[in-house]
């Protein structure tokens, strides 16, 4: 007996595609940064400065939201100080813990991100039409949770 192959289903490379259509946004951020004079800031920066706005984190809280450990978490702290984007400050209800707040470079290169995704789903609805980028936005939200976005490592 020969076994016919079967096409997989047209929505079988849907993963792919939500992975390639994520690696696309990452990289539509990455570049608007960059492009706005941010050129020193990885895509983990950008996920850390998502969980500091808007009023600051703790070392611990940045490792639990990127999935680290603490000490990785510090030297991406640290790397940001050196740069610029945050200060440490004291924690205003812990006296052993500092307080991670971007600084204004840091608000600068978050505006910089911002636009760089708003520009990126103009050029998707250019593409796809905004009421079809409504239902696909619509559909997304049924399915997928919303919470904390992180780096895949």
């Amino acid at each position: 007996m020969t076994v016919v192959p079967t096409n997989p289903p047209p929505t079988g490379d849907l993963p792919l595609l939500l992975l390639a259509a994520a690696a696309e946004v990452s990289q539509a951020v990455q570049d608007g940064v960059a492009a706005a004079g941010f050129a020193d800031i990885r895509p983990a920066h950008g996920f850390a400065f998502v969980r500091m706005a808007p009023d600051g984190a703790t070392v611990g809280e940045i490792a639990e939201h990127l999935g680290v450990t603490k000490q990785a978490a510090s030297q991406l702290v640290e790397d940001l100080v050196g740069k610029g984007y945050a200060d440490r400050n004291p924690h205003p209800d812990d006296a052993r813990a500092r307080l991670i707040t971007l600084t204004e470079r840091g608000w600068a290169c978050t505006r910089a991100a911002d636009a760089a995704l708003a520009e990126f789903t103009r050029n998707w609805g250019e593409t796809l039409g905004t009421s079809t980028l409504a239902q696909v936005r619509q559909a997304l939200a049924r399915v997928v949770t919303p919470g904390r976005v992180r780096p895949n490592w």
